[in-house]
C-alpha cells in the first residue's frame, strides 16, 4: 500500500448521506452560476460544486469546461470572434473559446446561458442574467449562507484538467490552496472537499493541504493516464485510500443499467470501498427521463421529470455516503425518505 506524505482526513460520519449540488440546482438554472448555486443552498444542499478552470490572469472560474461556447454568450461578442481557436485537451479535439485566452476582467463581460437547453429549456428563460463567478464569490456565497441559515454550507470544487492547465503555466492547485486559506478553510474537518478526474494532481495535493480529497472515477484512463478499473479492485482501491478520503465514481459503477436502461443488482464497489476505508460519492443523479432508468421514467418526453426521488433513493440502499444531484431536492427529499 502506497504510503502518503500527510496524514489522512477522517471521514465524515456515515450517516447522514451528503447532498452535493452538482454545479448548483442546474436542473433549475444555468450551472454554474451564483444564482444556480443559491437555489440550490434554498434545496437543502450540504456543499455546492463548482468545476474550476483558469483565466488567462491565473483566476479561478467556474466553468463546465475550460470551452466556454456552450455555456456563455461569447460567440456573441465580436471583439472576441479572434480567440476562436481549436486545442487537444485530454486527447480530445475541440474548437471554440476557452478561458485561458481571456482575462478574468474579460470573462467578467460575458453571460452565461443554460448548457442543455433542448433538455430543460425553461432554463434558457435565465439566459443572459448572471455572469461567470470566481472561485473567491463561490465561497463568499457559502459562507454569507452558512450563517444565514445556521447550516454549515461546504463547498466540492473540481480542478478541471489540471495536466492541461499546469503544461500552460496556469496550474489550478496553488490559487485553489490560497483562496481556501483565506477563507480559513485548511483542516481536515474544513467544509471543503477537492475533486479530480487526475491522479498525479490528487496525490501532489495530499502533501499540501489536509482538507479532504476525492478521486473521481470515469471511464478508460484519466488525463494522466491512470486506469480508472484498475482504481477499483481491492488493491486499487487501498491505493487510492493512500492519498484520498473518498471516490467519486460514474453511479452506473455502483447499479449497472441494461442495454434498456434498467438498473440491474449492485455491484461490490460500495463494500470494498468501506472496506479500504474510503467514502463513495457517485455522480450524476438528473431528475428527466432521459436521465432516469426505465423503472423510473414515467410518461412523456425526455424533458419531463421522472420519480428522481425513487432512484436516488435506490442507491442510498447501497450504503453510498452522497450523492452529486443536478436537483438537491430531491436528494433531500430521498434522504428524508429513507430516514422514516
Amino acid at each position: 500500500m502506497l504510503q502518503s506524505s500527510a496524514p489522512l482526513p477522517p471521514a465524515l460520519p456515515p450517516s447522514p448521506p451528503i447532498v452535493i449540488a452538482h454545479r448548483g440546482a442546474s436542473a433549475d438554472r444555468p450551472e454554474h452560476t451564483l444564482a444556480a448555486y443559491a437555489l440550490a443552498i434554498e434545496q437543502g444542499a450540504d456543499f455546492i460544486e463548482p468545476d474550476l478552470v483558469s483565466t488567462k490572469d491565473g483566476a479561478l472560474v467556474a466553468r463546465h469546461e475550460n470551452e466556454i461556447s456552450g455555456t456563455t454568450d461569447v460567440a456573441d461578442h465580436l471583439e472576441f470572434a479572434g480567440r476562436r481557436t481549436t486545442r487537444t485537451i485530454d486527447g480530445e479535439t475541440i474548437s471554440g473559446w476557452f478561458t485561458e485566452d481571456f482575462t478574468l476582467a474579460e470573462l467578467k463581460t460575458l453571460r452565461a446561458r443554460e448548457r442543455l437547453p433542448q433538455l430543460r429549456p425553461a432554463n434558457t428563460a435565465f439566459d443572459g442574467q448572471e455572469t461567470i463567478p470566481t472561485l473567491a464569490e463561490i465561497i463568499a456565497l457559502a459562507k454569507a449562507a452558512t450563517q444565514r441559515t445556521g447550516r454549515t454550507i461546504g463547498i466540492y470544487p473540481e480542478t478541471k484538467h489540471p495536466s492541461h492547465f499546469a503544461a500552460l503555466g496556469l496550474a489550478l492547485e496553488p490559487p485553489l490552496l490560497a483562496e481556501l486559506a483565506r477563507a480559513g478553510w485548511t483542516r481536515a474537518d474544513s467544509p471543503v472537499f477537492i475533486q479530480s478526474f487526475e491522479v498525479g494532481n490528487l496525490k501532489a495535493l495530499a502533501g499540501k493541504t489536509s482538507v479532504r480529497l476525492i478521486q473521481l472515477i470515469g471511464d478508460g484512463k484519466s488525463g494522466d493516464g491512470a486506469s480508472y478499473d484498475s482504481m477499483l479492485t481491492p488493491a486499487g482501491l487501498k491505493a487510492v485510500a493512500a492519498y484520498a478520503t473518498g471516490i467519486g465514481p460514474n453511479r452506473d459503477r455502483i447499479i449497472p443499467r441494461d442495454a434498456a436502461g434498467a438498473l440491474l443488482a449492485p455491484t461490490p464497489l460500495v463494500a470494498d470501498a468501506h472496506a479500504a476505508g474510503l467514502q463513495v460519492h457517485p455522480w450524476t443523479f438528473r431528475p428527466e427521463n432521459y436521465f432516469l432508468g426505465l423503472a423510473y421514467r414515467v410518461p412523456g418526453a425526455p424533458t419531463v421529470r421522472g420519480d428522481a426521488i425513487g432512484e436516488i433513493r435506490a442507491y442510498l440502499a447501497t450504503g453510498i455516503d452522497g450523492v452529486f444531484s443536478d436537483l438537491p431536492a430531491a436528494a433531500v427529499a430521498a434522504l428524508a425518505a429513507e430516514a422514516k
